[in-house]
């Protein structure tokens, strides 16, 4: 564990890597990378982060492997990625902060459209998103990925990237094999827990064997799937003593599935309509418009909504851990430090005003002004995530602004006294 000191300012460590406080950027997708490049408005929106104060910023869901990936315009690891991981790595060491970068596969979320072949899964299983059926992976798939995993975290640190957060959570598919919903194999990588542990494990230990004892290695995992079928807490427990014993650096510890129980990590308003907007396709538009509400679901907000649960996790590892879920004021930052957690994860927070934390720690500000209506959602998918609330607030203050200095700079009517 860190030496969590109670302040949120304080300095701190991750292995060999100094942070400058306890606050992370978390990994929102950006929806910046066209063709899985890196783009200018990528580095632009993560230098922002870093100047807004973070200790660390969290760059987006990037592939380890070519199947991989749901969208064309998801990052993928390879060597014609490092040019523009390295200006985007420098970029967020100018402003003094560091830089993650969050390496995953779809698994059966993978788009058959954008990758060209049957995505992979621990299981056959039916991808609502992508409208396709799975191929159970054999072991030499699974050989090949964790390959893939540890390829991408040598890479990430080449070109001068921090440290690494492998995606265990959400539905992706290192979390398709902890649960039980999607892990539906006879062999010895499904059933029990510790058989479901297997591919995972062996991912964690090929990636910190490929960069080293020191290097940060932070894994995203589920507290819960969210659903009745999925993995559940006392599981959860588990996992994180035995990514703790395999060489994790830190865990975060979040929840959710993104095809069963969507805002389940994020809490907070349905943006449905603006969700349908930005859906390619009238299948998607129309499916979204008519049954939205049964597959994303609403879960009402409250700051700190994972401390319960991660409290168990607290108190099962030794390790740091990053509290995440709905820490949006000075407050809930330092209950998480009073709670003994060694950092504290934001997004949409610092996606409505990327200064935040600056204006927190000169004492402008006690609370983020983001009012969880989600709407940043559809965004990723409409040219690259922003907050549309705080966009329409500052057009409506410039407006203003601007209709005074034309009133101030208007010539004088004639007077009509004497």
């Amino acid at each position: 564990m860190a030496d969590v000191t109670g302040d949120i300012f304080s300095p701190s460590r991750l292995g060999d890597l100094l942070m400058r406080n306890r606050v992370i950027k978390t990994a929102t997708f950006e929806g910046m990378c066209p063709d899985g490049m890196v783009s200018d408005a990528l580095i632009e929106h993560h230098r922002r982060m870093a100047a807004g104060g973070v200790a660390m910023t969290t760059v987006a869901y990037c592939s380890v492997s070519l199947e991989g990936r749901t969208y064309g315009h998801q990052m993928l690891m390879g060597p014609d990625l490092l040019p523009g991981l390295r200006r985007l790595s420098d970029a967020v060491h100018q402003e003094g902060a560091t830089v993650a970068i969050q390496l995953g596969h779809c698994g059966h979320f993978a788009s058959r459209d954008v990758i060209g072949q049957e995505p992979i899964a621990p299981s056959r299983v039916f991808n609502l998103y992508g409208l396709s059926y799975s191929r159970p992976m054999t072991t030499g798939d699974m050989d090949r990925v964790a390959g893939d995993f540890a390829r991408a975290a040598s890479m990430a640190r080449e070109a001068g990237v921090d440290a690494v957060e492998l995606h265990y959570g959400h539905g992706y598919l290192l979390s398709q094999f902890l649960s039980p919903f999607t892990n539906r194999r006879k062999d010895e990588h499904g059933g029990s827990l510790e058989n479901r542990l297997r591919f995972p494990l062996s991912v964690l230990r090929r990636v910190r064997g490929a960069v080293g004892p020191s290097y940060p290695v932070l894994v995203k995992m589920n507290l819960s799937d969210g659903f009745r079928r999925g993995l559940q807490l006392l599981e959860a427990v588990q996992v994180a003593r035995a990514l703790e014993e395999a060489g994790a650096t830190a865990l975060v510890p979040s929840g959710g599935f993104v095809s069963k129980t969507p805002l389940y990590m994020m809490r907070g308003a349905v943006p449905t309509w603006e969700m349908v907007r930005v859906q390619r396709g009238w299948f998607r538009k129309v499916g979204l418009t008519l049954f939205g509400r049964l597959f994303v679901q609403r879960y009402p907000f409250s700051e700190l909504f994972f401390l319960r649960e991660a409290r168990e996790i607290r108190r099962a590892v030794a390790l740091p851990l990053v509290l995440i879920g709905g820490v949006c004021s000075r407050a809930s930052m330092d209950r998480a430090m009073a709670e003994g957690f060694d950092f504290v994860a934001m997004g949409r927070a610092l996606i409505h005003d990327s200064s935040f934390l600056h204006r927190v720690r000169r004492g402008e500000t006690e609370r983020s002004g983001c009012d969880q209506c989600n709407r940043c959602i559809a965004e990723m998918d409409a040219g690259g995530v922003r907050c549309p609330c705080a966009d329409e607030a500052r057009d409506q203050g410039e407006g203003h602004t601007r209709s005074i200095e034309k009133e101030d700079a208007a010539p004088a009517k004639p007077s009509t006294t004497m």
